[in-house]
């Protein structure tokens, strides 16, 4: 029998919600998605230099819990489940967002994710529906860290590294455009992590299919497609060949954030951090030798409906 779950996914650059009827458990439940909202709230402004939540940035993510609070009461969900992740993990007062997230969301304290856990859910969400041959590695660029997923039917191997769009941005980029020093720095560093990562995950080379979720991906996704307006269906399992990753990256990376802006497909809160984005994923091709990456639409959230 189905019941209506919901999942929250309080990520370092955005906060998402997923509500869906959920017959069964793990890999082979059935899923009916009834509402899925995303919305930029940078709840990791600043974490990375100061380890603490920016009470501005507290105030914009409770602002959407209040919309997303809504949302539940509209669909009478039966249950939820709300977790936050790398912004939250590296800040010290996590509790300035946990106490009110609660008090807005009917007492459901958010769960703080290791990015194992993190990186066991988006597995199992973003490989539920695919039908291309693993095994595979799933990669899930998110504001504050990356996490890479080995696999075939279950984590095998897994690891999370301090990379991010955000991260990234914050720490390495500080020219409109970045100048060629900061890329170049910026790369290296992606390149020492990813370095770091394959001797945890030391099978990555071996996957058949190399997937990858969150918003630099998809956004990467939609601006090679020019879609001006977001669309699902062409964007979850589309083929994103590393040459077209490569070339959207030097188109972005080479403009100012207000020509930046105009380009199709690209939502204007990422517009100052999709270059650190494009920055992991591009130095994710080159080093792990992939010619073409699956987008997926399913990721966190879908694993957390499927657990909750």
């Amino acid at each position: 029998m189905s019941r209506r779950t919901a999942a929250i996914d309080i990520g370092t650059n955005s906060v998402r919600v997923l509500v869906a009827d959920v017959d069964g458990s793990g890999r082979g439940a059935a899923v009916s998605t009834r509402d899925r909202v995303n919305r930029i709230t940078r709840l990791g402004q600043g974490v990375d230099a100061t380890r603490q939540l920016h009470p501005d940035a507290v105030a914009r993510t409770l602002a959407t819990l209040r919309e997303y609070r809504a949302v539940l009461d509209e669909h009478r969900v039966d249950h939820v489940r709300v977790t936050a992740t790398s912004a939250a993990r590296d800040a010290s007062n996590a509790d300035d967002l946990f106490g009110p997230a609660a008090d807005v969301l009917g007492g459901v304290v958010p769960e703080l994710l290791s990015g194992e856990e993190e990186a066991r859910l988006s597995f199992l969400g973003a490989t539920a529906d695919v039908e291309a041959p693993g095994p595979y590695l799933v990669v899930d660029i998110g504001g504050g860290s990356t996490e890479l997923i080995f696999g075939t039917d279950a984590p095998e191997q897994l690891v999370s590294v301090d990379v991010g769009c955000v991260r990234i941005t914050e720490s390495l980029l500080h020219s409109d455009p970045p100048a060629p020093e900061e890329l170049s720095n910026a790369v290296a560093v992606v390149r020492d992590h990813l370095a770091d990562a394959e001797r945890v995950v030391g099978r990555a080379r071996e996957a058949t299919t190399l997937i990858g979720m969150a918003g630099t991906i998809t956004t990467i996704a939609a601006i090679e497609q020019g879609l001006a307006t977001y669309d699902r269906d062409r964007i979850h399992h589309f083929w994103l060949t590393r040459a077209a990753a490569e070339d959207v990256f030097r188109t972005l990376a080479t403009e100012t954030s207000e020509q930046r802006r105009h380009n199709p497909g690209l939502e204007v809160g990422r517009v100052d951090v999709i270059v650190g984005g494009a920055v992991v994923l591009v130095t994710l091709f080159r080093e792990l030798g992939f010619d073409e990456l699956l987008v997926s639409e399913a990721d966190i959230l879908d694993g957390l409906v499927r657990t909750a």
